[in-house]
C-alpha cells in the first residue's frame, strides 16, 4: 500500500538526517525504534544519550534512566548521579 511506503520513506530519511549528525547506525534504529519513529524524540535521546556517555555514564543505565524520565535531561541526571 502507498502509505506503508511513505511512511517507510520517511523513515529512511530521519535515519540518514540523524547518521549525518554523527550518531551511529544502530543506535539511530534502536532510539527510531523506541519512539515509535518519532525522529524528535529520537533526537533529543540521541543527544543526551552522547552527552552523558561523555560524562562518564554507562550507557544501559543512561538507555534505562532516559526511558524512565521521558528525555528530561535534568531528572534523567539527577537518576543517573544517585545511582
Amino acid at each position: 500500500p502507498p502509505c506503508l511506503l511513505l511512511q517507510f520513506l520517511s523513515y529512511l530519511g530521519a535515519c540518514d538526517r540523524l547518521l549525518k549528525q554523527g550518531y551511529e547506525e544502530g543506535q539511530v534504529e534502536e532510539a527510531m525504534e523506541m519512539f515509535q519513529y518519532s525522529e524528535k524524540k529520537a533526537a533529543e535521546f540521541l543527544h543526551l544519550l552522547a552527552q552523558f556517555n561523555d560524562m562518564g555514564f554507562q550507557q544501559n543505565e543512561i538507555k534505562e534512566v532516559l526511558l524512565l524520565c521521558g528525555n528530561q535531561r535534568e531528572k534523567a541526571l539527577e537518576e543517573l548521579v544517585m545511582k
